[in-house]
């Protein structure tokens, strides 16, 4: 009886508290990343937005917003820089890339997107957040990444067109005092 009783209180408790547990509201981590190795004038950027709910309910009317790709700078190649996910489930991610093509070199500062949520359906204020920044990174002038990075095919055409006297010469030179000698020995042989 006494072990019946100790049962009982343990499930009574256990009952109490887990029905004491509310749902936490859905909060939002936010990263942009570049995933290009070389940022380069005229060639694809590829930007990749990574939305993770770490709350206990969905995130509603996810609204992504990156305007530091102004159309001066940048032509959007694919994706669009404002997005709307109606809605992110407890634990789960969602993510969204975008291609863009800068149409200048130089120093560019990258800086963080914008996310607009509902943290809960009974919400009435959405939350506002920033994802994680790039920073700066240098767009670096077609030209230049040309010559660091193409094969050079004219390059190394040239080069064997110029090195090819140096080498056929003396092997002209001595294929034919070789088929001279040869002629004379077998004359030699032949007496």
């Amino acid at each position: 009886m006494d072990n019946w009783l100790k049962i009982c209180i343990v499930v009574v408790f256990a009952m109490a508290t887990t029905g004491n547990e509310e749902a936490t509201p859905a909060k939002l981590l936010f990263s942009k990343q570049i995933l290009n190795k070389y940022l380069v004038e005229g060639m694809d950027i590829v930007i990749k937005y990574s939305l993770f709910n770490v709350g206990g309910t969905a995130a509603l009317d996810v609204q992504v917003a990156d305007n530091t790709f102004g159309p001066q700078d940048f032509e959007v190649v694919g994706g669009q820089l404002k997005v709307t996910i109606d809605r992110i489930p407890p634990g789960s991610n969602a993510t969204h890339v975008v291609i863009i093509r800068p149409s200048k070199f130089g120093y560019f500062n990258f800086t963080a997107a914008e996310v607009t949520y509902l943290p809960s359906e009974d919400a009435a204020e959405a939350l506002v957040g920033l994802s994680s920044e790039p920073g700066q990174g240098a767009i670096v002038p077609f030209k230049e990444y040309d010559r660091k990075f193409s094969p050079h095919l004219m390059d190394w055409l040239s080069f064997a067109v110029m090195s090819m006297p140096s080498l056929v010469l003396p092997y002209a030179l001595w294929y034919s005092s070789k088929t001279k000698y040869e002629a004379i020995m077998t004359q030699k042989k032949d007496k």
